[in-house]
């Protein structure tokens, strides 16, 4: 039985990466840094761990995740932090309703994070 989602898992090629890695989640995103060790690194996200390999050698690809989301409070204040930061947002911050039944209305922003993995801002109204 699945009982949640244990970490998600990045792929660094270390030195100047991991220095932007760790600027981001840990210095603007805010997240503490749960345990590192020689090739790795993880960032404690509340209900899961976001998990950064820094021996990732060779070409980045993309697979069938299109994106992870963190649930925030404020998104334009995250936003901005992120945007001041140098980081590109390629949408919102927005208000959305999501047609489900029940709706759900939201407020939503991406950006790029230093990896260039999509990363995205969400908060429940």
């Amino acid at each position: 039985m699945v009982k949640g989602i244990h970490h998600i898992s990045l792929k660094c090629h270390g030195g100047e990466e991991l220095a932007a890695v760790k600027g981001l989640y840990g210095d603007i995103l805010g997240l503490s840094v749960k345990r590192e060790w020689k090739d790795g690194i993880m960032f404690d996200a509340g209900n899961c761990l976001i998990e950064v390999f820094t021996n990732g050698e060779g070409v980045k690809t993309t697979g069938a995740v299109q994106h992870f989301a963190f649930a925030v409070d404020d998104v334009d204040g995250m936003i901005e932090k992120v945007r001041s930061a140098g980081y590109e947002v390629f949408k919102g911050p927005k208000d959305i309703c999501i047609p489900s039944e029940p709706p759900l209305p939201a407020r939503m922003a991406f950006f790029y994070g230093a990896l260039g993995e999509e990363i995205e801002l969400f908060c429940e109204k």
